[in-house]
């Protein structure tokens, strides 16, 4: 990888990160607000505290999870023609960064760098990765910022010139519904500029029962996951859900063409947290996640409707999932 020798006097502080305060009222609020409603639900951004990533990270180990594993053999494969698409001197901005693991595959083919700007909504996480970046790759301006990505956030300054690429790997945009999406992609063009792109993961339709597996594996690590966010309300605000009378519940839709996930109540009961209290009915269904999976024509249509082109389209042999990367039109 060839990095600009200046970048590392060039960097300048990122804003500053968002206080733990912050983040724990703004989690209240939505807890508040999601299980208040008719149709009860909780945000799947909030699945990934500390417990939930080290369960995350067990599940993209799992035999039935394809996911990880298939995005990351198509990085390993074709990454070498994604850094010549994005071309010398390119921000590359990552939504969801995490430990940044698979945008290492990208950073060692990347051509001359002009910054890395992970953005990750866990604070302490963001800024753990980031220092062990600046070790990576030393020459490299590494600028975290530490923001709740689907809602409006500032970058540092230094990316406001130059060509810029939002990297949005994994299938987080299933997450959202179609509608949603759209809105979320037109969101994300403001950080990509007018001459700028964005290399999203995609899951591809399937096989139901590959699907279903995935999302209900043998050892049950998902279901500990989806119960996470209970605990971690617990932890969190004060909360009183007692995750034995509790299930996890996940299912593939097959015309709305994506996995729902639901935490169902066993009984009749309260919880509470937050400072609210709130009743659930027996068989009461906790909505906690959708991930959609399309077709490439689904998603290309997806894509114009929000603004850009599809320029390029790498997948896995069997078809299972794709990285594509869009032109702002």
């Amino acid at each position: 990888m060839r990095m600009n020798s200046s970048a590392v006097e060039l960097e300048e502080i990122a804003p500053a990160l968002e206080p733990a305060q912050v983040e724990r009222d703004a989690f209240a609020e939505e807890v508040r607000r999601g299980l208040g409603r008719a149709r009860k639900e909780l945000p799947c951004k909030f699945f990934y505290d500390a417990q939930g990533s080290r369960l995350f990270d067990r599940i993209c180990d799992l035999d039935e999870y394809y996911l990880t594993r298939t995005e990351t053999s198509i990085l390993l494969r074709y990454s070498g023609e994604m850094a010549d698409a994005l071309g010398p001197r390119c921000t590359l901005i990552e939504y969801g960064s995490g430990s940044s693991l698979k945008t290492r595959i990208l950073l060692d083919r990347a051509h001359d760098l002009a910054a890395y700007v992970p953005i990750d909504i866990s604070g302490a996480h963001l800024q753990t990765a980031a220092r062990q970046l600046r070790l990576e790759y030393p020459g490299l301006a590494v600028l975290p910022v530490c923001a709740d990505y689907t809602r409006p956030f500032d970058l540092p300054g230094r990316c406001a010139a130059g060509r810029r690429c939002v990297f949005f790997p994994g299938s987080t945009i299933g997450n959202f519904d179609p509608e949603a999406a759209r809105e979320f992609l037109r969101s994300i063009r403001a950080h990509c500029g007018s001459d700028g792109a964005l290399l999203i993961g995609v899951d591809l339709k399937k096989d139901p029962d590959l699907l279903h597996a995935a999302y209900n594996d043998r050892e049950g690590v998902t279901a500990q996951f989806n119960l996470n966010l209970l605990a971690r309300i617990n932890r969190e605000l004060d909360g009183g859900f007692n995750l034995s009378q509790f299930a996890h519940y996940a299912f593939y839709h097959p015309v709305r063409g994506r996995i729902e996930m639901h935490l169902i109540s066993l009984r009749e009961q309260d919880a509470w947290a937050a400072g609210g209290r709130f009743h659930f009915r027996e068989g009461e269904a906790i909505f906690t996640e959708s991930s959609y999976k399309y077709t490439p024509g689904e998603f290309e249509n997806l894509a114009a409707d929000s603004g850009y082109r599809v320029e390029r389209r790498w997948t896995d042999p069997r078809r299972w999932f794709s990285l594509q990367l869009l032109r702002v039109i």
